[in-house]
């Protein structure tokens, strides 16, 4: 059986490909780790300055969750493993350092959707759709998907796409500002690895900081950007440095404020 997912690094560029093809990628528990494990392997990786998410299928980016995985979970299993377990990986891919690009070609439903949303840039082919059709099956969107799309197109066009469960097709997604290019579907890929190589060439700590400033101006990680770039700030002051030197010679700090 090969892997639901595989991660390859060549030079600054990651991509991560979504590999169940004859499932049209529907996202399983085994899948959620995979990603949960590659996303921690990037955030190591001080050489990856750009991230790509893909697909093995023509067909789907990702058709949604795995409903023969969640089915049988009943309610206590779906508050307590699938969605809070779903959350906690799309919030980690969401808040890598480095910046994600989404490679959306054919169906991104539900999970698959909300996945693309917690990617910073998102490009599609040509015959790409979009929908989050929970309510035509008696379900919500779990994986922040009421959360995310609303900031990113405006609460009008994301109830419009959450209450009625209908898709929409690629370019009416790049005129709501889902994605920022519609290319064809044989561009799909080298466009994306384009736009990866030219923020692998800006600087990574400057790109990575513009990164979580305007992932903070949308509400995402607030309190985490703040906190760390303050504490990255402060840690650079010769302050710090006397304060360290001070704690190892056992004496009191002799602080100037620079």
């Amino acid at each position: 059986m090969s892997d639901p997912l595989l991660l390859a690094v060549d030079g600054p560029v990651a991509t991560l490909t979504l590999n169940r093809p004859d499932k049209l990628n529907a996202f399983t528990l085994a899948m959620l780790e995979a990603l949960d494990g590659a996303c921690a392997r990037i955030e190591r990786d001080a050489s990856v300055r750009a991230v790509i998410v893909a697909s093995a299928s023509p067909k789907a980016f990702c058709a949604g969750a795995d409903i023969i995985d969640w089915g049988p979970l009943g309610p206590h299993g779906m508050w307590a493993q699938w969605i809070r377990d779903g959350q906690r990986v799309f919030d980690r891919l969401a808040r890598l350092r480095q910046p994600t690009i989404a490679a959306i070609g054919g169906l991104a439903y539900g999970g698959g959707l909300e996945l693309a949303l917690a990617c910073d840039i998102r490009i599609a082919g040509e015959g790409a759709r979009f929908g989050l059709p929970e309510v035509t099956i008696g379900a919500v969107p779990g994986w922040a998907g009421t959360q995310r799309l609303p900031r990113l197109i405006g609460p009008g066009r994301a109830k419009h796409l959450i209450l009625t469960g209908q898709p929409i097709d690629a370019a009416k997604a790049e005129a709501w500002g889902l994605v920022t290019e519609v290319v064809a579907p044989d561009r799909l890929a080298p466009r994306a690895l384009e736009l990866a190589h030219r923020i692998a060439e800006n600087a990574p700590t400057a790109v990575q900081a513009a990164k979580q400033l305007a992932d903070a101006a949308a509400g995402e990680g607030r309190t985490t950007t703040l906190e760390s770039l303050a504490a990255g700030f402060a840690a650079g002051t010769d302050d710090a440095r006397e304060g360290v030197a001070a704690f190892r010679a056992k004496r009191k700090p002799k602080f100037t404020g620079k």
